[in-house]
């Protein structure tokens, strides 16, 4: 496997060595071995999918203290535009996001730890994998808006589909407040 950063510290592009013949392809997707090797020694506590069709954006979510989660994620069929976005208080990156495209074709990965808000977009219908190191928990649960002015992430998607729920999630500047609340709250 291959292991190469981004320019947001702890965000991982992850590039398996991947075994093809004229029967398909294998290739391992995880092993904790490997991944602690390339400094990423993490507990797996959880396993999600997704089916979106082109088209569809899921997005921007996290969970906050003491539900955090950091995420490992994939597109099994498919491909989408992967978007990280740092927003980890303390962080020089702090507000940046980064965009990869996933690929089931590459078996590309992306791992996003704890502090990054995460979301994706359809370029075909996909099926996306992320496996978390925390539990899932509702009252943990934030988010951004998917068209947020300040970020302005270009999705590469003309009218993406967004769920009603997606929709009404706070601006960056809203979430910034939102943040600076709990930080105090928990300290």
């Amino acid at each position: 496997m291959e292991f190469k950063p981004t320019p947001l510290a702890g965000l991982i592009e992850i590039f398996p060595l991947i075994f093809e013949d004229e029967r398909g392809l294998f290739y391992e997707s995880y092993n904790y071995r490997v991944f602690a090797e390339n400094g990423l020694s993490m507990e797996l506590l959880q396993d999600n999918q997704s089916w979106s069709r082109r088209g569809v954006l899921r997005g921007i979510h996290l969970q906050h203290a003491p539900y955090a989660q950091g995420k490992l994620v994939r597109c099994v069929s498919g491909r989408v535009l992967d978007v990280a976005v740092d927003v980890r208080p303390e962080s020089p990156t702090f507000g940046q996001y980064e965009t990869v495209i996933l690929d089931s074709a590459r078996g590309n990965m992306l791992y996003l730890p704890e502090g990054f808000a995460h979301g994706f977009v359809a370029l075909e219908d996909a099926t996306f994998v992320y496996k978390c190191t925390n539990f899932y928990d509702k009252r943990s649960e934030a988010g951004i808006r998917w068209d947020d002015p300040e970020l302005n992430i270009d999705w590469g998607v003309p009218k993406p589909i967004v769920s009603a729920k997606d929709q009404v999630l706070p601006t960056f500047a809203e979430f910034r407040h939102l943040l600076a609340q709990l930080t105090s709250e928990l300290a």
